[in-house]
């Protein structure tokens, strides 16, 4: 099985291109105001124009306007939606009608899976860590063993403090269709580190490959 990887809160060319250079399959773009790696509607735009074709592009919002979210997601022609607020079912099919939508959930005291059932129109899920103050980027884990559950409401992203050191143990245990990693590559919010990037990419193939030859 291959997993699919995901760097997020891209702000700027140079280490979208380091990302996609060192193998990754997608970028993500934070567009919620009051997040450090907030990225302007015109530089996500410019970054995305410059993609190759095979990276898929996803935007991450908060409790946003419905009709914003359209306007951006066309505009920047972006491949997918990554809904991180409180969301209702009846907003992400709406949403989806415009664009595939990732619906992002925060595993914490009061998450239960079944809570996923209710959105049917989701084309995948996001599971994070918990942080009372933040949604998303955290850089929090959680208990690896609820995905087990989650996998039955659709394809499973497993984010959440996702670094070097745990990422292949993070992927054989847990075997998600994509892993998503941001705080983890940071040198700080909205900046990559390099060697970061390279050490987890290497740790994916890694861990990959035991997967398929497992």
């Amino acid at each position: 099985m291959i997993t699919h990887v995901k760097i997020c809160g891209i702000t700027n060319w140079a280490d979208a291109k380091l990302a996609i250079d060192s193998g990754a399959d997608a970028l993500g773009f934070n567009f919620y105001k009051r997040s450090p790696r907030r990225v302007s509607y015109s530089c996500a735009r410019e970054i995305i124009s410059q993609l190759p074709e095979r990276i898929t592009t996803v935007g991450v919002f908060v409790n946003a306007a419905e009709k914003e979210v359209v306007q951006i997601a066309h505009g920047a022609n972006l491949s997918l939606l990554q809904l991180h607020g409180d969301e209702s079912p009846n907003a992400v099919e709406r949403l989806a009608r415009a664009c595939p939508v990732i619906k992002a959930f925060q595993v914490g005291p009061q998450f239960r899976a079944h809570q996923m059932g209710r959105y049917k129109s989701a084309a995948g899920f996001l599971l994070d860590g918990f942080n009372p103050v933040m949604y998303g980027g955290t850089g929090e884990l959680f208990d690896w063993r609820v995905v087990n559950t989650a996998k039955q409401y659709g394809p499973i992203i497993l984010a959440g403090g996702l670094r070097s050191e745990n990422i292949a143990e993070a992927i054989r245990r847990v075997k998600p269709f994509a892993v998503d990693i941001c705080s983890g590559v940071e040198a700080k919010p909205g900046k990559k580190d390099s060697r970061k990037i390279k050490a987890i990419m290497m740790e994916i193939k890694r861990a990959s490959e035991w997967a398929i030859g497992g």
